[in-house]
């Protein structure tokens, strides 16, 4: 009589697993659906890159996690239709179904939050440089360089920009005059970090080391951490003291196309201060600080 019970809720529950399998992949299949969607929703291209920046680890995220519930009630029907009744088997099955689901989570949560990142920049970089349309006119809008830009950004704006924590895209309709100015964080997702490779390298502390006679800040120092393998490193950064007066008399002028690029690195030797470091985002800010730097003065 206990075996045909136990016969009874085998079958139950090995019935159970095939249809919760069913489900579980389906949910993730409809959860990366439904992502896409959402983003095909999204017509202008700043909302849209913020909406995937925002959103997309996350959401795929929840499809790894369906699919590796989906493979655990797959590893529960191993044996099915075999044996009849609960025995150590069947608690084995289960902790290895459990296993699994922890295995698939874990491993995709592992690819999304370390390897994927290089991906999505790459993604977030096109959204991001993409031709704006005017709303108004509907005329195409020409992305300012970073020396041009600076006109149309206030004091607070370029020394956001100047310590790269954020970064301002400044779009110009060049025949009815309309600006459009986009906030970025200063870094996409990470930088991409020299010992592991990968794009998990952030910023974790700032402090002002040199300053101007008159107060102002002269260099910045940022420590950099490896959410993956934990390496550190110090950069030294110029905060520039140009005004908008300084950049109103610079005629404004088309560059190369240099968007693929995500650090450039100045090394400055000198006999009297000896060996200097500098990072930038852009050509054009690492240009910059060249034209302004003074060697004798090592600044």
């Amino acid at each position: 009589m206990e075996q045909i019970h136990e016969s009874a809720f085998l079958e139950t529950w090995h019935k159970a697993m095939v249809i919760l399998a069913i489900v579980m992949f389906a949910a993730g299949i409809i959860i990366y659906l439904i992502y896409k969607l959402r983003v095909s929703l999204i017509n202008d291209y700043k909302q849209k890159h913020d909406f995937i920046n925002a959103n997309e680890i996350k959401w795929y995220k929840w499809v790894f996690y369906a699919f590796g519930l989906g493979a655990a009630m797959i590893v529960n029907l191993y044996g099915a239709g075999k044996i009849s009744e609960v025995g150590v088997w069947f608690f084995v099955r289960l902790f290895m179904s459990l296993a699994t689901a922890t295995m698939v989570g874990y491993v995709g949560a592992l690819i999304l939050e370390y390897y994927y990142p290089t991906k999505l920049s790459k993604k977030l970089k096109k959204w991001r440089y993409l031709p704006r349309t005017n709303p108004k006119t509907k005329n195409k809008m020409r992305l300012l360089s970073e020396s041009e830009e600076d006109v149309h950004l206030d004091e607070g704006m370029q020394a956001e920009e100047n310590v790269f924590s954020i970064d301002y895209d400044v779009w110009i309709d060049e025949k009815t005059g309309d600006v459009k100015i986009e906030k970025y964080d200063g870094h996409l997702i990470a930088l991409r970090c020299g010992n592991c490779g990968f794009y998990t390298m952030k910023v974790v502390r700032e402090e002002i080391i040199e300053h101007h006679d008159d107060g102002t800040p002269n260099e910045l120092l940022k420590h950099y951490k490896c959410t993956y393998c934990k390496s550190v490193r110090a950069t030294q950064f110029r905060v520039s003291r140009k005004e908008d007066e300084d950049y109103k008399l610079e005629k404004p002028h088309f560059v190369r196309n240099t968007k693929d690029i995500d650090l450039v690195k100045v090394e400055i030797h000198s006999s009297l201060r000896g060996k200097k470091h500098y990072e930038f985002q852009t050509v054009e800010q690492a240009q910059k600080f060249l034209e302004e730097f003074d060697f004798d003065k090592g600044k």
